[in-house]
């Protein structure tokens, strides 16, 4: 059983953003494939948010050898999970499940050789993991390693976080506690940011400093009291061991990064 975390999903609060946020990913993690936003593994799916719906990272996608094997593992395991079949309109969202706790994700078939709509070549900046805040993270953990067969990382004997990977990508899922939140505004149990692998951290952010004097618009200005949007993001950061960099997208989605251990 292969299962693979293929794309990620942004729905901005403002409409006008979609095309900052691809020149701000293509730009600066050099993403950019035609119209889509890739790294060579992942695709970002990056547009507004619907009417009722809510802004920032959204849901991610994974691909699988046999969606009807999944379905049946799942149904005797979770008896509680459903799966509801996308629209044609949607082709890379042919069904739509949720885990244990609700955060729900995009399933679909792999394709045979030549026919997949994903690349396989990582380019030099790509995307590394994604962490999801759950109030009971081992469920989840379990449910995704025993469905989907996603591989548990080792854990310290102090790690309160659960590291499973695809191979490529990986899912960490932590824990959450309305208490973490005192002095700033308190985040609802989902993914909280992205983080990123570069080749270089020092070239990376050259790159970053030469985009913000060319493209100001870009990188929003903050208001002067920025107290709460700097704790969420020190909370963010201490729950997360793998950035060196913590950074923020045009709509203010987290983004952590990396340099690539030579």
């Amino acid at each position: 059983m292969a299962t693979r975390i293929k794309h990620l999903a942004i729905r901005s609060g403002n409409p006008a953003q979609a095309q900052l946020m691809t020149d701000f990913y293509g730009s600066l993690f050099g993403m950019r494939n035609g119209n889509r936003i890739d790294d060579g593994y992942v695709w970002l799916s990056l547009g507004a948010r619907g009417i009722g719906r809510q802004a920032g990272l959204d849901h991610f996608g994974i691909e699988v050898d046999d969606i009807q094997a999944i379905i049946a593992r799942s149904k005797a395991a979770y008896p509680e999970i459903n799966f509801l079949q996308r629209p044609s309109t949607r082709p890379f969202a042919e069904i739509g499940t949720h885990d244990p706790a609700g955060n729900v994700f995009d399933l679909y078939q792999a394709k045979p050789a030549g026919e997949s709509r994903f690349l396989d070549q990582l380019r030099p900046r790509h995307v590394t993991h994604f962490q999801l805040r759950a109030v009971n993270p081992g469920v989840l953990a379990q449910f995704y390693q025993e469905i989907y067969g996603l591989q548990l990382e080792p854990r310290n004997g102090d790690d309160s976080t659960f590291a499973l990977t695809d191979g490529r990508v990986t899912l960490v899922i932590a824990p959450w506690s309305i208490l973490d939140y005192e002095g700033t505004g308190i985040e609802r149990p989902a993914i909280d940011h992205l983080g990123f692998e570069v080749e270089s951290l020092d070239a990376f952010k050259t790159d970053l400093d030469e985009l913000m004097e060319s493209r100001p618009e870009l990188f929003p200005s903050q208001p002067k009291d920025f107290t709460e949007g700097a704790r969420t993001m020190e909370i963010v950061a201490a729950g997360c061991s793998r950035g060196e960099l913590m950074i923020h997208d045009p709509d203010g989605v987290l983004l952590d990064v990396t340099e690539a251990q030579r």
